[in-house]
């Protein structure tokens, strides 16, 4: 046998070899294992017998087990495994990229060339290829198309999509190109593949059921993440700021509307617990914008931060201690029992939609704010119908700029903040958060509420919030100190946010959490 390659991981061999043989799911992702006696490479909860540790080499993405001639195993199927992003230390620019690339811009009718996207990174191309080769071993382009084709093959094994449905949904722009890269990554074909999955069905048999069950038959597939997830915690946490008919929750199942750039639809979750999984179900209101399915998909797993390493996370938790101000004794903030494991960012479906929130949220409880927004949707969200059944969607902000909200029982003041905000927003829809700060009546916790829960930022610690502050003052009230002024709490919050950085939005939902 030819002299097996170097292992190429973050992790060492023998923590893979330890999470690979008791198929740690805590792992999935974050490593593959190639096995070159078979040609495959899998994911480290792979079902089938261990190979032997001297035939198999370790790789922190699966691209680069594919650079080594290897095919993904059918039986883990590693293009179902949760995304991981610890491979890339502090190279924040090609993360930035991969995320990207991840989520779609690369494919599909319009995808940014290797060019457009160095733009957009604020770098040149030839140094956004450099980055690639050196820790991925391949270019952007080709980087593109392997996902694509990853998604590819997780709609064959998961879904009766027809191959023509696949290829668009992928974000291939024909079947034969789709054809093509399939066979050149996978080394089979997409029909054979889908063949492997089900010897009784070919593609016209699929084409027929896909089409008989109506324009909105649902589209089924799995998403797997790492554990820990506190899916409890999470759906408490949706439940109690339910709007109806835009969100619905029931037997521990959550569903909503959403308009994603002007594609339409509703999905539903189901969590596996014993396979740390959701069942994803989306409908599509137009049939054709099946195409867009890896968008909804990422949207997703967005909004249920499926791809937090949670494991990091919650040990720079362990390690934040708070100085109590005689600068000599320190106690760690959340002790081990109080840290709620596996607590993740409950996202909105929309940076807009968190910001009103957090606006209708402002100087009221929870449930008020939920009931004003329930009536902000019920009077302004548009009607959308699937199986003739109603939903709302969230409203647009071209709508909220020029409503006169008078339903609203709150402020004027803060009317007009929303309308403002609507009006920035249709004016200016590239615009981000911190732009928002020019309307009157949007302030910094509104913004930072945004990015944390509209766009995920794992690192917004806001110490701003009453509650938060509430939490940290009778905290050190423990050990007999008091803040007195503002520049006390503000030496302690900028003191525990470098702590707790990149993880700041974790520390906020354990905080509120612990109230």
């Amino acid at each position: 046998m030819a002299r097996l390659p170097e292992h190429d991981c973050a992790l060492l061999a023998e923590v893979c070899r330890q999470a690979r043989l008791s198929r740690d799911a805590r792992f999935d992702g974050q490593f593959f294992t190639g096995v070159f006696t078979t040609g495959i490479y899998c994911r480290s909860i792979c079902p089938a017998s261990p190979p032997h540790e001297k035939n198999v080499r370790y790789f922190d993405t699966s691209i680069k087990a594919a650079n080594h001639g290897l095919r993904p195993c059918l039986r883990c199927r590693p293009d179902s495994a949760p995304h991981s992003y610890a491979w890339m230390g502090t190279q924040t620019t090609l993360q930035r990229a991969v995320k990207l690339i991840d989520a779609g811009a690369m494919a599909g009718d319009n995808a940014l060339s290797v060019e457009q996207l160095s733009e957009k990174l604020g770098i040149s191309s030839r140094y956004l290829v450099k980055l690639f080769n050196q820790y991925l071993g391949t270019s952007p382009k080709r980087y593109a198309i392997y996902q694509q084709v990853m998604f590819a093959k997780k709609l064959l094994h998961q879904t009766i999509m027809p191959i023509t449905e696949v290829a668009f949904a992928a974000g291939f722009n024909s079947v034969r190109s789709f054809n093509d890269a399939f066979k050149d990554a996978l080394l089979l074909t997409p029909s054979a593949l889908r063949k492997s999955v089900n010897p009784l069905q070919n593609d016209s048999g699929s084409a027929r059921q896909f089409a008989a069950g109506s324009v909105n038959l649902p589209i089924t597939l799995t998403l797997s993440y790492r554990p820990p997830l506190n899916w409890q915690a999470m759906y408490d946490f949706y439940h109690l700021r339910q709007v109806s008919q835009m969100e619905w929750l029931r037997d521990h199942t959550y569903g909503r509307s959403f308009d994603l750039d002007g594609v339409q639809g509703i999905f539903e979750l189901k969590h596996i617990d014993s396979k740390a999984q959701f069942e994803l179900s989306v409908s599509f209101v137009r049939p054709a914008d099946s195409r867009y399915l890896a968008n909804v998909v990422n949207a997703v797993r967005k909004l249920l931060d499926l791809d937090a390493d949670m494991a990091t996370i919650e040990h720079q938790l362990q390690q934040v201690k708070v100085l109590l101000l005689n600068n000599t004794a320190r106690q760690n903030l959340l002790s081990d029992s109080s840290i709620k494991t596996g607590l993740r960012i409950p996202a909105t479906f929309s940076v807009f939609e968190a910001a009103c929130r957090a606006v209708l949220g402002q100087q009221v409880s929870v449930v008020q704010a939920t009931k004003l927004l329930n009536t902000l949707v019920a009077h302004y969200g548009e009607l959308m119908v699937i199986n003739q059944q109603a939903y709302r969607l969230f409203p647009t902000p071209q709508t909220i700029a020029s409503a006169s909200l008078d339903e609203l029982k709150m402020p004027g003041a803060r009317k007009l903040a929303l309308n403002a905000l609507g009006q920035f927003v249709a004016d200016n829809p590239q615009s981000v958060p911190v732009d928002w700060l020019n309307v009157k009546g949007i302030g910094p916790w509104t913004v930072a509420y945004a990015q944390m829960r509209g766009q995920s930022d794992p690192n917004l610690f806001l110490s701003g919030d009453l509650v938060i502050k509430n939490r940290l003052k009778a905290y050190c009230q423990k050990y007999g100190v008091t803040l007195d002024t503002a520049k006390q709490y503000g030496e302690l919050a900028d003191d525990i946010a470098q702590q707790i950085a990149p993880w700041g939005s974790y520390l906020t939902f354990q905080l509120w959490a612990n109230t």
